[in-house]
């Protein structure tokens, strides 16, 4: 059987789990997958006694498998031993009819922190000693402090992340803005996330700058297109599984559906990795906001990207262009490369593109795909506090509105709802949901909420307020490429 990564778009590309790491993504543009990934199959007997760091151990090691145990094992005990507030990690919360996993107790209160406190862990054991790499991030919230903290004062390594100007909370906002650390870079750019994610592709994709950065320099992702971030996003599908097990809400073998909020298809992606690894999921229900492409799609299987960008109460979701949906093209396909590289081309050209029937029924068997408007989340926010006294972030939301819908067709399937970030984070739509008046300025608006709720506020996020602001860059999108030589000079050339 085939241990190495290819690409989306061509199949004759054939590279280690190391490489693909290191790279980010493919030369030809596109992302890398392990061809005949349901191979790979997990023995949930086994897994069924085990801890979070002991699943993640047997995950990790079918899906890296050029990575030794001993590499692989101190990875997890870096990532996961003491930046999360929970020894579950990850932890399964039930709540009325149905189960929340709780994705964020880790150091930036977001899911994002699972795959980005192990990234640079597993990146120790791909750079060599003569290796420098600077690592290339857009975000749409999440993404860009989970990267910073992760990636904060490693030897070899730089980081410089974009966000979009004023398309982020102030929280969010706050986090990126307040990073300290000798090799963060951080920058706002005049546009959205789909302007900021295209641009860092067109740069990964311009030979002329890698040659133009040095041979001892080379550029990597933080995103979820980089499989070292994508990957340990397999193993708490697995684990949130397992407790369910242990806790008797399910047994060894039963089919549970996942609620998955998505703006990039990263981590819903994980969910079906892990189902073609064996775990025992009847549906994926994807939810969208008002940027609700993926749920047009699955009406027609038309992705059509050329409708209003609107700026939604759930921000880190106001995407247009959800690069991993690439890779579910490629497994739905038969890994098809020529027809994935052939989309893709129309999506360039076009922005937009049509799969063949076959194709879309295909997707339609393990995914089922919903949205939410800001009016809606504002309501299911309010409700499940009112009714069950659990407070949700707005992208939460999104899915428990969606996850309802679903419901309707399907009531007998434990479902479990990915909860992404804390509600501190996007504190002022989370307050004017559950509050009757709501203060003007949102560090307020967090005391008074954690005053009426009793929820504790995150340590990281309470004390956010209170660090000097050392980044307030805004740039056009057009400076990007310019703005990260820049501070490629400055973090491995004029220090040496």
């Amino acid at each position: 059987m085939n241990k190495n990564y290819t690409s989306t778009r061509d199949k004759q590309i054939n590279i280690s789990a190391k490489d693909a790491i290191k790279k980010g993504f493919a030369d030809d543009g596109g992302l890398f997958v392990y061809p005949e990934l349901n191979q790979l199959k997990v023995d949930l007997d086994q897994l069924k006694d085990l801890n979070y760091q002991q699943i993640a151990s047997i995950i990790l090691s079918k899906l890296l498998p050029d990575f030794s145990k001993e590499e692989i094992d101190s990875s997890i005990d870096q990532a996961y031993s003491n930046s999360f507030d929970t020894t579950d990690i990850t932890p399964v919360v039930p709540v009325n009819n149905f189960f929340v996993l709780e994705l964020f107790h880790g150091p930036t209160s977001a899911f994002k922190d699972v795959g980005l406190q192990m990234l640079p862990q597993l990146m120790k054991h791909v750079l060599g000693p003569d290796n420098k790499v600077m690592i290339l991030t857009a975000t749409s919230g999440d993404t860009g402090k989970a990267a910073l903290e992760g990636f904060k004062n490693l030897d070899n390594m730089g980081i410089t992340v974009f966000y979009p100007h004023n398309g982020v909370s102030k929280v969010q906002q706050l986090q990126m803005e307040t990073t300290n650390g000798s090799n963060t870079e951080i920058t706002a750019i005049r546009g959205n996330f789909d302007d900021a994610q295209s641009n860092v592709k067109k740069i990964f994709n311009d030979e002329k700058f890698e040659k133009e950065l040095g041979p001892k320099v080379s550029l990597s992702s933080a995103n979820s297109i980089n499989i070292g971030r994508l990957i340990p996003q397999v193993v708490y599908y697995f684990d949130s599984y397992i407790q369910l097990v242990k806790k008797g809400s399910i047994k060894l073998g039963d089919k549970v559906n996942f609620t998955v909020p998505t703006g990039n298809f990263g981590d819903v992606l994980a969910g079906y990795y892990a189902k073609q690894m064996g775990l025992p999921v009847n549906k994926f229900i994807v939810a969208s906001n008002e940027n609700n492409v993926l749920t047009k799609f699955f009406q027609n299987g038309v992705y059509d990207r050329n409708m209003p960008f609107f700026q939604t109460v759930a921000p880190s979701m106001d995407i247009q262009i959800s690069s991993n949906f690439e890779r579910l093209l490629y497994y739905k396909s038969n890994e098809d490369t020529d027809y994935v590289n052939q989309l893709m081309a129309d999506l360039e050209k076009d922005g937009r593109y049509q799969v063949s029937d076959e194709v879309l029924q295909s997707i339609k068997e393990d995914f089922y795909c919903g949205y939410a408007t800001d009016k809606q989340i504002e309501e299911s926010i309010s409700e499940v506090y009112k009714q069950d006294n659990y407070l949700m972030d707005p992208h939460t939301a999104v899915g428990y509105k969606v996850m309802r819908d679903y419901q309707k067709l399907d009531d007998d399937t434990p479902t479990v709802l990915l909860s992404t970030a804390s509600p501190y984070k996007f504190v002022r739509v989370v307050a004017q949901s559950i509050l009757d008046a709501v203060p003007n300025d949102d560090l307020n608006a967090m005391q008074k909420l954690n005053d009426v709720t009793k929820l504790p506020i995150p340590k990281n996020l309470a004390n956010v307020w209170n660090l000097p602001v050392l980044h307030e860059d805004v740039i056009d999108t057009d400076q990007m490429e310019s703005y990260v030589k820049s501070k490629v000079e400055d973090q491995f050339y004029d220090k040496n």
